[in-house]
């Protein structure tokens, strides 16, 4: 990791900086409190009306225009500085994955098959701390900062319910920046990474099925057989990404299930396969799109079969502003320490729907680290995992730099 150098050493004697980390480490009871609620119950996809109802009790008392979604079960507050200027977004996600928790937690989660694998629980309780600490620097704020509690990133398109609902205009005049923290178990406690550009890719799943004609195993020159059809696809989709992307474009294209027959002396009439698509690039995402129905359409003629490709769209990829994401590295060195502020090398390859966002605003999308203690960051059990742990105080340092933002683009 390369630790990013900041661009001036002004940020570090700002006065509006002065005492964050420390007003962040006083709330963090509270942070936590909320976290390990939040972690016990989760809920998924577009409807959480107990986290939603949890963020409202959170919000209650300091003095912010709160509204509820109609189409989904999300929260916007809108926090409206002492004199006029811009707006800002903040955004924290709400949803849990499908997965039986087996972490042994204290406060484990309480509903079977339902976890908060990928740490949504910690950026819900650092949004509502952060905007208890801007609630108490309102005076020092220049214009509106527009918390946006979302429901549904886990693959339901939260964000983009959201925007269609209005969020970037909730405070009476659009976003002009904006910012998302997501925690990782992957990184050293409290270090924030970001880059600019590409940060996370765009996510598409297809279904292919292939249709053939049944018969006996014995006899396959009285039938016409899907499977070989379904098996040579696996190959072909590959080789249209090594023959249609440059090199220079990250692209994955994965087969992750096959399914065909019911026993071993029947040839089944159809094959199916499921996979995903993700890129770095929306060009290649759009070549990609276009060249996987053709490659298996032909594959699929040559062996006599017809087929169906179904392409079902996901998020974009997500791009960060590169004078925002300059900008929050350089806040992360000065309220955090240099060390704390790592340029991140590389994109994920996984997705994000607060892409929505930054196609419509200038911001960033950065990671906390959250390793938990006595373990090393490549040995830590990752996102999505049943086993995924996140260090609690790593939650301050997140606090710190919502707050910072915040009072950067307001001040």
């Amino acid at each position: 990791m390369t630790p990013h150098v900041p661009a001036s050493s002004a940020l570090s004697g700002d006065p509006r900086f002065s005492g964050l980390a420390e007003a962040a480490r006083v709330l963090q009871p509270r942070t936590v409190a909320l976290r390990r609620r939040l972690h016990r119950q989760p809920e998924q996809g577009l409807a959480v009306p107990n986290t939603q109802a949890a963020v409202l009790r959170a919000l209650d008392g300091l003095g912010l225009s709160v509204r509820t979604g109609t189409a989904v079960g999300s929260v916007v507050a809108v926090l409206t500085g002492a004199r006029p200027g811009p707006t800002v977004l903040l955004r924290g996600d709400m949803d849990a994955l499908p997965l039986q928790e087996d972490t042994g937690l204290p406060y484990a989660s309480e509903i079977p098959g339902s976890m908060h694998a990928c740490g949504h629980d910690t950026h819900v309780a650092m949004l509502a701390s952060a905007a208890r600490l801007l609630a108490g620097r309102r005076e020092d704020l220049a214009g509106s900062v527009v918390f946006m509690f979302q429901p549904g990133e886990e693959g339901y398109h939260g964000a983009k319910h959201m925007l269609d609902e209005g969020v970037l205009e909730a405070a009476g005049k659009p976003a002009e920046s904006a910012f998302a923290l997501h925690i990782t178990s992957k990184e050293t406690t409290g270090v924030i990474r970001c880059r600019p550009g590409p940060i996370m890719a765009s996510a598409d799943a297809f279904t292919v099925r292939v249709t053939g004609r049944g018969g006996h195993a014995s006899t396959p020159a009285d039938a016409v057989d899907p499977v070989p059809a379904a098996a040579a696809m696996v190959g072909a989709v590959q080789t249209v990404l090594t023959r249609r992307i440059s090199v220079f474009e990250p692209t994955v294209v994965t087969v992750a299930r096959i399914a065909a027959g019911t026993t071993f002396n029947v040839i089944p009439e159809t094959a199916e396969l499921q996979g995903t698509l993700r890129s770095l690039s929306e060009s290649s995402r759009a070549t990609m799109l276009a060249e996987l129905p053709k490659v298996c359409e032909h594959v699929a003629a040559a062996h006599g079969c017809s087929v169906e490709f179904i392409p079902e769209p996901g998020y974009p990829v997500t791009v960060n502003d590169a004078d925002v994401a300059a900008r929050v590295q350089d806040l992360a060195a000065a309220v955090l320490g240099a060390r704390h502020s790592l340029v991140m090398p590389n994109p994920l390859m996984g997705a994000e729907d607060f892409s929505y966002v930054l196609r419509q605003v200038p911001g960033a999308l950065a990671f906390l680290g959250a390793c938990p203690p006595g373990v090393k960051p490549a040995d830590a059990a990752p996102n999505h995992s049943n086993r995924v742990l996140f260090d609690e105080s790593a939650m301050a340092h997140g606090v710190s730099a919502y707050a910072a933002f915040a009072l950067d683009v307001l001040r």
